[in-house]
């Protein structure tokens, strides 16, 4: 479905159209500035795009199959970038929506199979920024790509938060199931880093090319977005950092409950060996044993038990088995 949004540089009025066959007509007026929605596109939506937008095939063969790398290509005209719309459902799925971008001089076409929640944030508030209508579609790319990127930092702040709450059940109220959360977390990272890392190379080349798409003035938006940017990466690279040594500590504390256990089943193995070898010499039939016929060898026996299982149990105490 193809949903066109056009703002009027002169007059400061948006108008919507829903006939694709107009756009190349607006996209001929210099004072025209369009924004071009396709949603769950189908094989006659690209055709559309590629008649009324003269785009090239490979362009569109791109935008057509999905999992796309993050990336930025220069064509005749236009940019071709490639991101990803990430948000937190529930459950803690992380889900990442691909998103294909068209940018030209007064054009913008954003092509998407998922429902993208930032696209009628960022046309809301291009609606307030007309007044800066000379930005071309610089201010609405801007819009876009900027809630896209900042919708990133929440998502980091929880991640931080649940590695927090994981660090502290750890070693206040230890879960085998903290390992499983652990890995999972940083599952999400590395999704996460490879939608984010690779934005930071499609910023570089929009602000390192001379190219005439933006006026020096828009591309300060760009270097803003590329700075916020920069900082989700750190986070993500530091969030990862921060599993795994939480992942060591799990596994530290894991192996002290292990060998607190081992040492006590060795005390109490130790115990009832030293029992059993008083029980295992009594208990032996021959003839000329002194104790088989004494009168109190019975309870002997079973003192120097208790007394031997006593004194092996408080001296596992004092050093700490027990």
């Amino acid at each position: 479905m193809i949903n066109t949004l056009v703002l009027d540089r002169s007059t400061k009025i948006f108008t919507h159209i829903s006939d694709p066959n107009l756009i190349s007509e607006h996209c001929s007026h210099p004072s025209d500035i369009i924004w071009v929605d396709v949603a769950d596109p189908t094989s006659r939506d690209f055709d559309d795009l590629a008649r009324e937008f003269n785009f090239h095939p490979l362009s569109i063969e791109d935008c057509r199959h999905e999992h796309q790398r993050p990336k930025v290509e220069e064509y005749q005209g236009y940019y071709f970038i490639v991101l990803y719309e990430a948000e937190m459902q529930t459950g803690c799925q992380l889900e990442l929506r691909e998103l294909s971008i068209f940018l030209g001089t007064n054009y913008l076409v954003t092509v998407h199979s998922q429902p993208i929640r930032n696209i009628e944030k960022a046309q809301q508030l291009w609606g307030h920024w007309a007044d800066l209508a000379e930005r071309r579609t610089g201010l609405p790319a801007y819009l876009l790509l900027d809630a896209i990127v900042d919708d990133y930092m929440p998502m980091l702040d929880d991640f931080s938060d649940r590695l927090d709450e994981l660090e502290a059940q750890i070693f206040e109220n230890f879960q085998p199931e903290s390992l499983h959360d652990i890995f999972r977390i940083k599952k999400q990272l590395i999704f996460l880093r490879r939608a984010v890392v690779p934005l930071r190379d499609v910023f570089n080349t929009l602000l390192r090319r001379e190219q005439p798409i933006f006026s020096r003035e828009t591309m300060i938006y760009f270097q803003d977005v590329y700075d916020h940017l920069i900082r989700v990466a750190d986070s993500i690279d530091a969030l990862r950092e921060i599993a795994g040594s939480t992942m060591d500590a799990y596994l530290s504390v894991s192996g002290n409950r292990t060998n607190f256990v081992m040492k006590r089943l060795t005390s109490i193995a130790a115990i009832l060996m030293s029992v059993t070898l008083i029980a295992g010499i009594y208990g032996m039939n021959f003839n000329f044993m002194p104790e088989l016929r004494w009168r109190y060898g019975y309870i002997g026996a079973l003192a120097s038990m208790l007394a031997v299982g006593l004194a092996l149990y408080f001296y596992f105490r004092k050093i700490k088995w027990l």
